[in-house]
């Protein structure tokens, strides 16, 4: 089943990945490496999973194309619990669900060309509709002028559009990303994930990907479920997430960069009023529920004297969130609670 992102509808119906009550455990731990895990992945989605090292990121993706198999719970695709699937079973099913790797994984002896041919050679596909299939992945991932290279004369980032093209031989439902740019610089990256969100756009494909970059789950995934010590502890819509963590390990990987106040202002900070000169520091929140107001209408209403400090309002699917941090008027401590989604007085400055 192929659905296009947009159709909110049709996603939130059709689930193409269900996890349910998922744990791990390997053998000589007393921990699960994955304790209850449920996710529910709709067709079409691009779907983040986000945690910090050792958060149990590698054995959930190995649980959902079957390298590992769980203590308990299920995994299901398109409603089939893949964990009862017979060997033979297993490998068609494989063959509907590509693989992205970190660290690439191509055949050193072989070219861009054969890298990408290989899986259909090994499924006994013929020659003339290899040929046609690896031009087109080609042109897709932007490689025609490569196809004889080897992989060492290629930068990572056209080695990680091999494996990419790679995935794609057997035109798959489901795309399973395993850090697929956690080894590239920031550009390539950027270009990698522009490549990942055309191919869903294009086909339809279900994209899961497994990342503990920030910046990945911002630029490129619908929905978002955050990883620590084998559970989720929180997901949702990714602006949703962004803009209204609740738990504090999402605060620390979601929320944008927060600085320290500029040592022109730290000096004189203060956290109560020390005179009728000091000046409340303000900070505006936006969880992406409403529109920001203009910002004209923000000082006039804080006050003639008030300035803003810093800005980290950014963009997440559509929506605004994050926060400002202004400095307001003295003899003026409130501020109009729906001018934001919420509204607090950090201390204040008393310049001498």
């Amino acid at each position: 089943m192929r659905v296009r992102f947009g159709d909110e509808t049709a996603l939130a119906q059709a689930k193409h990945v269900s996890v349910q009550g998922l744990c791990k455990r390997y053998t000589g731990q007393k921990i699960d490496a994955l304790h209850n895990v449920d996710l529910h992945i709709g067709h079409g989605e691009i779907f983040g999973i986000i945690g910090r090292s050792g958060a149990g990121k590698s054995s959930l993706i190995r649980c959902l194309n079957r390298l590992e198999d769980p203590s308990s719970g299920t995994v299901q695709v398109n409603g089939v619990d893949i964990s009862r699937l017979s060997r033979d079973e297993l490998v068609n099913w494989r063959r509907q669900t590509g693989m992205i790797f970190q660290h690439f994984n191509l055949l050193s002896a072989k070219t861009v060309r054969e890298n990408i041919e290989l899986p259909l050679r090994v499924a006994g596909i013929d020659r003339a509709q290899r040929r046609r299939k690896v031009d087109e992945l080609l042109a897709l991932v932007g490689l025609e002028a490569h196809q004889h290279a080897w992989p060492a004369r290629l930068s990572g980032g056209q080695k990680q559009r091999v494996g990419i093209a790679r995935a794609l031989v057997h035109g798959p439902t489901l795309l399973l990303c395993d850090e697929a740019t956690s080894a590239l610089d920031p550009e390539t990256t950027r270009s990698i994930l522009a490549l990942l969100r055309d191919i869903n756009r294009m086909q339809g494909i279900t994209i899961v990907l497994i990342t503990h970059e920030m910046d990945v789950i911002h630029d490129l995934c619908h929905q978002v479920a955050v990883l620590e010590q084998g559970r989720i502890i929180e997901q949702g819509p990714v602006w949703q997430v962004y803009g209204d963590p609740r738990h504090e390990t999402s605060r620390i990987l979601l929320k944008p960069e927060r600085h320290e106040l500029p040592d022109s202002l730290a000096s004189f900070f203060t956290t109560q009023p020390v005179s009728a000169r000091s000046r409340p520091l303000f900070t505006l929140r936006y969880n992406g529920q409403a529109a920001v107001p203009p910002l004209a209408d923000i000082l006039a209403a804080s006050g003639a004297e008030t300035v803003l400090i810093e800005s980290a309002l950014e963009w997440v699917q559509g929506r605004q969130v994050g926060e400002l941090l202004l400095l307001g008027t003295a003899g003026q401590p409130d501020i109009n609670p729906q001018l934001a989604s919420a509204v607090e007085v950090k201390g204040y400055v008393t310049f001498n």
